[in-house]
């Protein structure tokens, strides 16, 4: 359905015309997408995209995201599950971004799996402005959130490393496939292979950045079942981490605490996390499986553990690898004035 002029504002009913006029070929694009389910093959992405057009970009991203994990060390964690969230969904393209308009798109900030999780957008908001005085209608927002997850690694004492640029940004969202995509907090290891080799992943990639889970936290009721646990299952949790945690969520699920996703060095990015899935303390359901499942993920969870440096290699392929999913490259799609709306 779409809304009446009468009820949009002005830039809604600017964006309503022009979402109407894209809208047959980004479904059939999504549609393409769905059914490929492989990474950009040609690889169009370039490594110093912007190096003629904009060459003061990672400076400039760089000091915005400095100052805003040093503000809240939290929100590295959040930049870095954007550029995640926005990837799984129809590719790469900043769909994450927009904003919701009644009766004419659904955003994809309200899918089940990004309610109350995904933020962060002020800080794009802010990168976005910087760099528009800096270089107008150049810089994309998808190759921001890109950016923007290097550089919250980097400035969390992760790995640095060079980030293929030149995407551009989405003119819709897809909230039904973003609730059908992104993984869960319950999901098992058959559930988790399963989701990312929908988007081209290999199971390696997938225990590699579920180490993003070294930074950031969690709200009570992504982990509130795991408050009991049972000695007969094997991914429970240990008896004295519980009892911490019961104490940080003492209504349960009703708790609205956020706890760190890494008891351990829960601002410091490193194989930590892997270390507590070996003495069962991994926060999430889908964090211990990894561990408490044998077979290829217990074997990665095993050598990230004893290796930092295994990990980081790892992590960094993996992110290059999804940050190659499916990008609008060329002249499809557009470069956003304002990340959170299509041009007119």
């Amino acid at each position: 359905m779409v809304a009446s002029e009468a009820s949009l504002s002005s830039r809604e009913h600017i964006q309503a015309r022009t979402m109407a006029r894209n809208d047959n070929d980004m479904k059939k694009r999504a549609s393409e997408a769905g059914a490929a389910r492989f990474l950009s093959t040609g690889n169009p992405l370039q490594f110093h995209f912007y190096e003629k057009s904009c060459p003061n970009v990672e400076k400039i991203v760089r000091q915005v995201v400095s100052s805003a994990v040093a503000s809240e060390a939290r929100m590295a964690g959040s930049l870095l599950r954007l550029h995640f969230h926005d990837c799984f969904v129809q590719g790469c393209d900043a769909s994450l971004l927009l904003k919701t308009i009644p009766g004419v798109m659904e955003g994809e900030h309200e899918a089940l799996p990004n309610l109350n999780s995904v933020r962060g957008f002020e800080v794009v908001d802010a990168i976005k402005a910087a760099l528009e005085q800096e270089c107008p209608g150049i810089v994309s927002c998808a190759d921001i959130l890109a950016l923007a997850a290097r550089d919250s690694v980097a400035v969390s004492g992760g790995p640095s490393y060079p980030v293929q640029l030149g995407r551009r940004d989405s003119l819709t969202a897809n909230r039904e496939l973003a609730n059908k995509n992104l993984p869960g907090f319950n999901f098992n290891v058959t559930d988790l292979v399963a989701g990312f080799a929908n988007v081209g992943l290999s199971t390696r990639d997938m225990v590699a950045l579920s180490g993003g889970h070294s930074i950031g936290k969690a709200r009570c009721n992504t982990f509130a079942a795991r408050l009991t646990p049972d000695p007969q299952d094997p991914t429970a949790l240990s008896s004295y981490y519980s009892s911490s945690l019961q104490q940080q969520c003492p209504a349960g699920a009703a708790s609205d605490a956020l706890v760190d996703l890494d008891v351990t060095t829960p601002i410091q990015f490193d194989n930590a996390y892997y270390s507590n899935l070996l003495t069962n303390r991994g926060l999430l359901h889908s964090d211990q499986v990894l561990y408490s499942t044998p077979g290829a993920t217990r074997d990665l969870v095993s050598l990230y553990a004893q290796s930092n440096s295994a990990f980081a290699k790892d992590f960094v392929a993996a992110m290059l690898k999804m940050g190659r999913i499916t990008p609008l490259t060329g002249s499809e799609g557009q470069v956003r004035n304002q990340c959170g709306y299509v041009n007119a």
